[in-house]
């Protein structure tokens, strides 16, 4: 018997062309994002896959469509991204500064609304580490007194 779920899930990988397109770097918590943009009917593909294959939650899928819509330019431009580290959260966020980045470096005009924004700005906040005698990075284990 031929296994036929991992055809299939080969064939939902798409290879797409991005030559003519505008290449940025997005970073948040762990995640880091490398982003092509080019002119486009809309689509969004994160590692090969459609965005809303990829982001199964609404909030991750409004987050990374955020700077195309606060630029007006939702089905102007295909973006392309391959994205790792972190979870979701972090890669939706280091996807928007990837994107934002890339539209400024293809249309100088649109930084004004993205910076206003504040989606051209790295959101430096990370995990804090944990530190030795603690519990996790600031509580402490649980005080007995007998």
């Amino acid at each position: 018997m031929e296994n036929s779920n991992s055809n299939v899930i080969k064939s939902s990988k798409i290879k797409l062309d991005f030559k003519d397109s505008k290449y940025a770097t997005g970073r948040r918590k762990r995640s880091i994002a490398k982003v092509w943009v080019k002119k486009g009917s809309g689509n969004i593909h994160v590692n090969g896959l459609k965005m809303n294959d990829y982001f199964k939650r609404p909030v991750h899928q409004i987050i990374v469509t955020r700077p195309l819509e606060i630029s007006q330019v939702a089905t102007n431009y295909d973006v392309k991204c391959s994205v790792k580290g972190g979870g979701l959260s972090g890669q939706a966020g280091a996807i928007i500064l990837g994107i934002s980045k890339a539209l400024i470096a293809h249309d100088e005009s649109l930084k004004k609304s993205l910076k206003k924004d504040k989606l051209t700005t790295r959101d430096s906040r990370v995990v804090e580490r944990k530190k030795y005698g603690h519990r996790k990075a600031r509580r402490s284990f649980q005080f007995s007194k007998r």
